[in-house]
């Protein structure tokens, strides 16, 4: 792939995340109104699985590694927010919800490492 076209489509792709993370968040915002960042918790868990199947298909041979270029930097870039998933654990923390701060911060980090490992092996397996 041209270097040119293949950054203008990991920028496009990366933008198309973004947007897909505000639905997704908004979504679970109008179904669940919590003080825990649910949306964004499972928007980090369903990327990392995302992720995941997407480097195992191209570990494989089944994505070529420009598409995972696209979908995996791009998209899932774009899709999924570590670092709103810190921010929220500040402010958790700095509300003094330490149960949920730790829930959110360690949690979502181990989740997210399993889903990631589940992805993988799915995407291998394909």
């Amino acid at each position: 792939m041209n270097p040119a076209l293949a950054f203008a489509l990991v920028c496009l792709a990366g933008g198309v995340g973004a947007a897909l993370r505000f639905v997704v968040d908004g979504a679970v915002r109008s179904r669940w109104s919590l003080a825990f960042p649910l949306g964004t918790v499972l928007i980090n868990v369903s990327g990392s699985f995302v992720l995941g199947a997407l480097t195992g298909a191209a570990l494989h041979g089944a994505l070529s590694h420009a598409l995972l270029l696209v979908l995996g930097g791009g998209l899932m870039g774009g899709y999924t927010t570590f670092s709103t998933a810190s921010l929220e654990t500040y402010r958790l923390a700095a509300e003094c919800r330490i149960g949920p701060a730790l829930a959110n911060g360690a949690g979502t980090l181990v989740v997210a490492a399993f889903a990631a490992a589940l992805g993988l092996a799915l995407g291998a397996a394909l």
